[in-house]
């Protein structure tokens, strides 16, 4: 029997999806970021960092662009 292997993502899709969430996860993971000590004390540095409002943003968006150059790139 001939059976082809018929899926909707390749090899390649499925790992360029990985890398994708991956970007996106540490780009939450930044955006969280650390606590306050005291929680009545508001740390203007701490809460508008450059990684927060920066950083985490370009890495959320970029591992969007992946995922949709994961979806869209043909399979071989």
């Amino acid at each position: 029997m001939n059976t082809k292997n018929n899926t909707l993502f390749g090899k390649d899709n499925l790992l360029w999806m990985l890398i994708g969430i991956i970007v996106i996860i540490l780009g939450f993971v930044l955006m969280s970021g650390g606590k306050n000590e005291d929680p009545n004390v508001f740390d203007v540095n701490q809460v508008y960092s450059k990684t927060r409002i920066t950083i985490a943003p370009i890495l959320i968006m970029a591992g969007l662009l992946i995922e949709v150059y994961a979806i869209m790139k043909k399979s071989k």
